[in-house]
């Protein structure tokens, strides 16, 4: 990955990726995974993700799309499997009564505060 301006090889960019929307309604998850998956292939590139509000619902495992739909379930885990780290909203999850539930490999159950260091951490937020 070369950045404008410069070369890529001595650079580590550092991503966190705020999704706040539904999986499947609006694009908006989809498009955030979409650049999300591709940053996380770059070298010297740290990708992070964060379910927020009715995002948390992305990180449901069993998720069932017609053929030839995307399936953010599967998206999620192809993130995870490159390396991107993923947490879900708490409070989020437990207003949604989604706690309790299965959530895909690699997802795990986070909070703002941890929000909040990510935050910090990144050089780059992109919010979706």
């Amino acid at each position: 990955m070369i950045a404008a301006g410069g070369n890529a090889v001595d650079r580590k960019y550092l991503f966190i990726f705020i999704l706040n929307d539904a999986p499947y309604g609006s694009e908006r998850v989809y498009n955030g995974l979409r650049l999300a998956a591709s940053l996380v292939k770059g070298e010297g590139v740290t990708v992070r993700i964060f379910l927020l509000g009715d995002a948390v619902l992305c990180g449901l495992s069993g998720q069932v799309t017609p053929n030839g739909y995307y399936n953010i379930e599967r998206m999620l885990a192809a993130a995870v499997r490159r390396g991107a780290e993923v947490g879900a909203c708490g409070t989020c999850m437990e207003a949604r009564g989604v706690h309790d539930k299965p959530l895909v490999q690699g997802v795990r159950r986070s909070s703002l505060e941890e929000l909040t260091q990510w935050t910090l951490w990144a050089d780059h937020v992109m919010v979706f």
